[in-house]
């Protein structure tokens, strides 16, 4: 086998299948058999949704080392570093682990080809596995009936919420979306429902399933504790994590234990304020549904005029997030993806979108992030604000450079 270093094994594993994404079951389980089929951790839990995944598996992770649990976690995508998708015990994966992982992913793999979202899912599942945590915690990735996540069964699943996003591949409406997600659950097992009025597919393939649903308001409240990440939609994810660590009796997490992760949960990107000024906001919103939350933040906060800073991929719905957004961007400053990934949105793409939801909207055409924050950041003054925002990969050019 070739020996490479981190860097290197990413590369080929961009590479070595022609499709980004190739949904199914099929390849990532026969590998995870050749494996030995490794169980993550005595405790399972999964976490879809179209949004808020990430900071829930924070809250959870975050509750359940206050009440004094080890725990190994599954995140993506990632921000600066790849690392950053496997934590165990509050610690990202180093390069080496890594390496042996995919090493051993290689091994076990023969002529099957994974794609680069299920190496890292084997890797994830085996490296939690052999750390040998209490609790594993994994966020789904695309959807769920198909996503590489869904070979584990959990003991409880959490589904934040359910919107408009990836609909090439789960479907143009919340109801046939709901589906696709509903297939984490497990029979006679709970599923908590972060939303209080999910899509009726969702409920009916729930039942059909036959697992234990527990919906937002009808089945529980708001947590005990006040999440300190910003923004009013966190009370719901928190009250989500909240649910699923009570739906599991194996485990005990005092309300004391709650509170304090809750208190101390981060989660980088989620409006996340640099030092400095004028102020920066950051945030990974790249969908209508985050974009609405972003407006209702924006809203809630009454920061006056907003210099935005955006970027997006292609198979995003650009112009709904541009429309949810609306008046409260004072000026966009647009910049261009198209040298970060295939899929990335050029300036004037992104210009010739914002024309057809805000025609006459102030806009400004950049190369990168770097020169649309730079232009932003003067064009804010000391007092203004800079929201920078629509893909990850925003998100990350942003964080890198602060």
């Amino acid at each position: 086998m070739t020996k490479r270093d981190l860097a290197g094994w990413l590369h080929y594993q961009e590479r070595i299948n022609p499709r980004t994404i190739e949904l199914g079951l099929a390849r990532i389980h026969a590998v995870w058999q050749a494996m030995g089929a490794p169980r993550p951790a005595p405790t399972v839990i999964t976490v879809g949704g179209t949004n808020g995944k990430g900071s829930t598996v924070a809250f959870l992770e975050a509750m359940l080392q206050a009440a004094g649990y080890r725990v190994g976690c599954f995140t993506s995508p990632h921000l600066l570093r790849y690392n950053e998708r496997i934590r165990i015990d509050g610690q990202d994966a180093t390069d080496a682990s890594l390496v042996a992982s995919f090493e051993r992913i290689e091994a076990a793999r023969g002529e099957l080809l994974l794609t680069y979202f299920e190496f890292g899912t084997l890797a994830a599942i085996d490296l939690i596995a052999r750390a040998g945590v209490d609790v594993a915690v994994l966020e789904v990735g695309l959807g769920g009936r198909l996503d590489a996540v869904n070979i584990i069964d959990a003991d409880v699943a959490i589904i934040t919420s359910v919107d408009l996003d990836h609909q090439e591949w789960l479907g143009g409406d919340r109801d046939t979306i709901g589906r696709e997600k509903a297939f984490i659950a497990r029979a006679g097992r709970p599923l908590v429902l972060g939303e209080a009025n999910p899509p009726a597919r969702l409920l009916e393939t729930a039942r059909q399933i036959g697992a234990v649903i527990r919906v937002r308001d009808a089945d529980f409240g708001d947590a005990p504790g006040i999440p300190t990440m910003a923004g009013n939609f966190q009370r719901f994810n928190a009250a989500a994590a909240v649910a699923a660590l009570r739906a599991l009796p194996g485990l005990a997490v005092s309300d004391a234990a709650m509170a304090a992760g809750l208190a101390g949960a981060r989660v980088p990107a989620r409006l996340q304020v640099l030092p400095g000024l004028p102020t920066v906001v950051v945030d990974v919103g790249h969908n209508p549904h985050a974009a609405r939350a972003l407006a209702a933040w924006l809203d809630e906060s009454q920061p006056g005029a907003v210099q935005a800073v955006f970027g997006a991929l292609g198979d995003k719905d650009v112009e709904g997030v541009m429309a949810a957004m609306g008046p409260r961007i004072a000026a966009w400053h647009l910049a261009s993806l198209d040298a970060d990934s295939p899929r990335g949105l050029a300036a004037s793409v992104l210009a010739t979108r914002l024309d057809a939801v805000l025609p006459g909207a102030p806009r400004h055409l950049h190369a990168n992030v770097a020169q649309a924050l730079a232009a932003a950041r003067v064009a804010a003054g000391a007092d203004g604000l800079v929201l920078a925002f629509g893909s990850f990969f925003v998100a990350s050019a942003v964080l890198a450079g602060s």
